[in-house]
């Protein structure tokens, strides 16, 4: 991860906005350098506005998104690309998260259906990576953001 890009995008984000937080946190979305690639560029270019992630996975000190939380965006190769600002997080079951969210989150087709199947196949990794099965009631963080700096 290139450090020296994230510190950048935030001393230039910190000096254009005095009031900004102290903290952030800095991520890339998916698992892999071609999915991060593809999703910042989503979000870069204002299609991709939520995101979803597996409420099981997080870990017992890790903290949950929550409105106001300045992130920086990783590209693939972890350069920063953009700071978004969560503006709503809500957990809901696989099942019942809704045709907005899958629409705001601007992958695929942009449906329900798309999300659901392109979600259920990612959480599936994730939980054999450690053991669990998926199942459609598992609680789904849906985080909604909004870009307030790039590069």
């Amino acid at each position: 991860m290139s450090n020296d890009s994230i510190t950048q995008m935030w001393e230039e984000f910190k000096k254009m906005n005095p009031n900004a937080p102290k903290s952030y946190e800095a991520w890339a979305f998916g698992d892999s350098k071609e999915m991060a690639d593809e999703l910042a560029a989503l979000v870069i270019d204002g299609t991709k506005t939520a995101t979803a992630s597996n409420f099981l996975l997080y870990e017992e000190n890790e903290p949950l998104p929550y409105v106001g939380l300045h992130n920086i965006i990783l590209d693939g190769d972890g350069n920063a690309v953009a700071i978004a600002e969560t503006t709503s997080v809500e957990i809901v079951p696989f099942d019942e998260v809704s045709a907005e969210h899958a629409y705001l989150e601007g992958e695929g087709d942009r449906t329900l259906k798309d999300w659901r199947d392109a979600h259920e196949e990612f959480f599936k990794k994730e939980f054999k990576a450690v053991g669990q099965e998926f199942h459609n009631k598992i609680p789904v963080v849906c985080e909604r953001f909004e870009v307030i700096h790039k590069k």
